[in-house]
């Protein structure tokens, strides 16, 4: 079994991180690619391209130039503890203990519009680049074109050499969009996170975002391996719906507590 979560546009490479081993990311040459490519562009350009703010497209313009195939604890860090977004604050991995950390490293994959896939221990440098962004390459127009096809076949090998072939999406639609799910034969299963607002129940991105990464942590916490135990999850107040969830969505609801 294997969860993708997206990445986060907010990073931390300030904090204190645990003594961890690091790992490479698989797809360096790959980046290396996307990265001279987008050293040819001007802060302006990028802020046009990635529709963003000067003062943020000036700062990736830097990280672009800075940016090396050689991956150090200088210049980089575990991509679990680089992100610092409302999945991440949920997962809060900085309280994973090394057993729950090497659990993560085997089921846990963040999807990247820079690197494609990261493992949780994988060393990243700081970067912005959103996986939707219409970057013309040779592959196409976009990184979905860039990317999809190695995406795809990667975790569909990775599921292959699992007892139970599951892959939980914990990722946006933005990301989950990397991978041509009409090439996957095994079964993909995407939980929804519904809180009460005015009485009602639907979904509100930074509360949905944050439980995606409370059900990556309760993944790694219980050691789980098999979907049917995700309906138990139930941090932060979320509790499992039967009757509006299906086998490939389940559905986690939570009360409002004003």
């Amino acid at each position: 079994m294997l969860i993708v979560l997206s990445p986060a546009k907010s990073l931390d490479f300030e904090s204190p991180i645990p003594d961890v081993t690091a790992t490479l990311p698989r797809y360096i040459d790959k980046s290396s690619t996307l990265v001279s490519q987008l050293k040819k562009f001007s802060p302006v350009e990028l802020s046009e391209l990635m529709d963003i703010s000067d003062k943020l497209a000036t700062l990736n313009a830097v990280r672009f130039s800075s940016w090396s195939k050689n991956f150090s604890s200088e210049n980089s860090r575990p991509a679990i503890f680089a992100f610092n977004g409302d999945v991440y604050e949920g997962l809060d991995a900085n309280s994973l203990n090394l057993k729950q950390l090497k659990f993560a490293q085997e089921h846990i994959r963040i999807l990247s519009g820079l690197y494609g896939i990261l493992k949780p221990l994988d060393l990243m440098q700081p970067y912005r680049l959103e996986m939707g962004t219409s970057l013309a390459n040779k592959s196409g127009r976009d990184l979905y074109a860039f990317w999809r096809e190695k995406l795809t076949e990667d975790i569909h090998d990775e599921l292959s050499k699992h007892k139970q072939a599951y892959l939980i999406n914990l990722a946006s639609d933005e990301y989950f969009k990397a991978i041509d799910v009409k090439k996957f034969e095994y079964p993909i299963i995407s939980p929804v996170f519904l809180d009460e607002k005015d009485g009602k129940y639907k979904i509100i991105s930074f509360y949905a975002k944050k439980a995606r990464g409370l059900m990556a942590r309760y993944v790694v916490e219980n050691q789980i391996k098999t979907p049917s135990e995700l309906i138990n999850f139930d941090s932060d107040g979320y509790q499992y719906s039967e009757q509006e969830s299906t086998p490939l969505r389940p559905v986690f609801k939570r009360k409002s507590t004003v």
